[in-house]
Order: C-alpha cells, then sequence, then structure tokens
C-alpha cells in the first residue's frame, strides 16, 4: 500500500449516523439456512432432496421433474437415479428410499398384519408407487400374522411381471408361513386389477389351499391408490 493510500485508509471516517446498509430481504435464503431457520416445512420437495441427497438444486428439480413427482422419483433404481445425480447422491437417494421401507416395516414384525391394515397399505405404497416396472412382491406371514418377510418374486415390465405359483409356494415353506398377502403395482397409475391379475392370483390361492397356506388378500398399488382384491370381492 503506498503512503498516500494509508493516509486515505487511516484518515476515512464513516459519515455521522451512517449505518451498515442491511442484507437484500429480496434476497433467497439456502435450503440449508431456511431448514435451521424455519424448520423442514419451510423447504420445496427438491430443496429438501437435495440436501438429503447432497446434491445441486438444480439436479434435485432436474430428477423430480423427470418422473413427474417426488414419490416417483425416488422408487427410481439407483441405474436410472445415476442418469441425473452423480454416484454418491443416487447412492444416497437408494438409502432413502430403503429406510423408509424399513421404517414401515418393522411395525408388521411386530403385530398382526390383519389388525394393522392401514400400515400395510402404507408400507406397499412406499414399497411399489411409482416403480417404473411391475414388481410382484409377497409379505409371507406366521400363525399370528406377523410379518416374516417380504420378498420380491418378480419383476418385469411396464406391464407383465412374471409370476410362479410354485415358487411362491416352496418359499413359503422355507419361512414355515402360514399365511400370505400378494402385491404388485401398476406403472400406468391405475390400480384397477386386469383379468391376468385375477387368473394368476386364483393360480396362487389354488397352489396354497392344499398345504393350507391362507391367501388374505392381493393388493395393487398404483399412483397414490391402491386396490384390494378382498374389498372388491374378487377373492
Amino acid at each position: 500500500m503506498s503512503a498516500s493510500q494509508d493516509h486515505l485508509a487511516v484518515e476515512y471516517e464513516a459519515p455521522e449516523g451512517w449505518t451498515a446498509t442491511p442484507a437484500n430481504p429480496r434476497l433467497p435464503i439456502a435450503p440449508a439456512a431456511r431448514l435451521a431457520q424455519a424448520g423442514p416445512m419451510s423447504l420445496a420437495d427438491f430443496e429438501a432432496l437435495s440436501i438429503l441427497a447432497g446434491c445441486r438444486v438444480e439436479d434435485a428439480a432436474g430428477l423430480i421433474e423427470a418422473y413427474g413427482s417426488l414419490g416417483q422419483a425416488l422408487a427410481q433404481p439407483y441405474a436410472d437415479l445415476a442418469r441425473h445425480l452423480s454416484p454418491a447422491a443416487a447412492r444416497r437417494v437408494t438409502l432413502l428410499q430403503d429406510l423408509m421401507e424399513r421404517a414401515l416395516r418393522t411395525p408388521l414384525q411386530r403385530r398382526a398384519v390383519l389388525a394393522s391394515w392401514s400400515a400395510v397399505v402404507a408400507y406397499l405404497k412406499i414399497a411399489l408407487a411409482g416403480a417404473p416396472r411391475e414388481q410382484f412382491r409377497v409379505l409371507f406371514l406366521d400363525k399370528r400374522n406377523q410379518l416374516i418377510a417380504d420378498e420380491v418374486m418378480g419383476t418385469g415390465t411396464v406391464d407383465h411381471a412374471p409370476v410362479y405359483p410354485r415358487e411362491i409356494v416352496r418359499r413359503a415353506l422355507e419361512l414355515n408361513a402360514s399365511a400370505l398377502i400378494l402385491a404388485h403395482n401398476h406403472p400406468s397409475g391405475d390400480p384397477t386389477p386386469s383379468a391376468a391379475d385375477s387368473q394368476m392370483t386364483r393360480e396362487v390361492i389354488d397352489a396354497c389351499r392344499a398345504l393350507r397356506i391362507a391367501v388374505h388378500d392381493h393388493i395393487v398399488v398404483g399412483l397414490g391408490e391402491v386396490a384390494s382384491f378382498k374389498t372388491l370381492g374378487l377373492i
């Protein structure tokens, strides 16, 4: 710094009554800062996702836009997520989906499933709604109707998943299951059971009947809605 510059710096004094200009209230507050100040409800879906995934807000918004909703974005497999996010962020989103399933599955393992049907539906919505391809799952229950295992027994295309009744029965015997709840999703979003769904359900019921394994219901999951074969009078 030159002598003249030093002189100017030393001699300068703020005018009497001067105060610093406050921060512009119109400038956006970063999502993380807003989370700390006002809590989770102050965040948009894409902002919350960006914090959890550790990615840019723009990338989180693009992911949700690509799949139409937060729920559908979270349901995507790792390979699809990695097309929009970094590998690390895609792994975090995959883990988030798994943690949500674990949290909702735990109550089903501690009390009779038939006494907490809303918990079953909530779990299946998280597990299946928004998945890009049909997935057929079976909830295996013990004699107290508590969950032993939830297993994927078939993954297919956008409108079909292969189901093998013999494999379902074999697995039920291995787990010593006394009852089953069948479930699959319709990626189209409409949970209305198809004729093929009904035929397959009858085949599973027939295969289980000889071994005295009950089939309590078959739940079809759409986008935000479900259809119950039992409620519809189809079983």
